[in-house]
């Protein structure tokens, strides 16, 4: 892949447009390639940490008239949903991977040796070739968007391994609706999305233990009638047990949910509640 590509991939909807943009900035598994020897070439192979086949659990968007937005290039060469300046969202002492990782979850070192690790010129070139691109495209959707929706929804799509001992022991819900402790999306909004993911009999979560990352905090603004929500999912409910592949059977049950709560979301923009 070229220096110059594109850090994301735009799916337009195949349908009347809807006031919601769906973001999923942790599927991407590719690296330019003047970096790519600077890692450790079998770790690269299929990158861990990458929210594996969302976009394709996701394919439905197009038809229910939704915007997506996808990363092209793994989150080890630079986190989408990191602050730019690579402080913390959280402070109760689990281990995040930071802005542009020298290392995976589970502590692995990604680069062959340290010299090779970023720098901060370096991590200053990656922050202006490929996360402001990412972010500057979404601000530009949602503006888009505003000019036709009084009122709008950023859907930041996220899934995780069902357990992640670095950032808690036990493991994780199946689904956590983060919003920043309601400061993203208004409340109404939040309730009719959590009572509508419920419907799935699965354990769901409001912000514990994830609030939502960057792009849901730096993007939702209530005042402004912009409202943010992350969806963070195990991966083993639409992969395999040791998720590692996709399941066909389950992940056709994800979506049946995912694309009911998608719809009141729609109902509930087009009602102006």
């Amino acid at each position: 892949m070229k220096e110059n590509c594109s850090p994301y991939k735009i799916v337009l909807p195949n349908k009347k447009k809807v006031g919601i943009l769906l973001s999923i900035p942790h599927c991407g598994v590719q690296f330019p390639t003047d970096l790519k020897s600077s890692y450790n070439s079998e770790i690269i192979q299929k990158p861990d940490d990458t929210d594996w086949f969302l976009e394709k659990l996701y394919d439905f968007a197009p038809s229910l008239g939704i915007t997506t937005i996808q990363a092209v290039y793994s989150r080890w060469v630079i986190d989408l949903n990191r602050t730019p300046e690579n402080i913390s969202l959280y402070n109760d002492g689990r281990i995040i991977t930071s802005l542009c990782p020298t290392t995976n979850f589970l502590g692995e070192k990604l680069y062959l040796n340290t010299l090779l690790e970023p720098n901060k010129n370096e991590i200053d070139r990656r922050l202006k070739n490929y996360f402001q691109p990412y972010h500057q495209k979404i601000n530009a959707l949602l503006k888009e968007l505003k000019k036709e929706f009084d009122k709008v929804i950023l859907w930041d799509a996220h899934s995780i391994r069902r357990t992640v001992s670095t950032i808690q022991k036990e493991p994780f819900p199946d689904l956590i609706l983060g919003n920043n402790d309601r400061k993203t999306a208004e409340n109404s909004l939040i309730e009719l999305t959590l009572k509508n993911l419920k419907t799935s009999g699965l354990a769901v979560n409001d912000n514990h233990p994830f609030k939502g990352g960057f792009i849901t905090r730096s993007k939702g603004n209530v005042d402004s009638n912009i409202h943010a929500l992350q969806l963070e999912m195990a991966k083993d409910l639409y992969m395999s047990n040791d998720e590692l592949d996709y399941d066909n059977y389950k992940a056709n049950e994800v979506k049946k949910w995912l694309q009911n709560t998608l719809k009141s979301l729609i109902n509930y923009l087009n009602e102006g509640v």
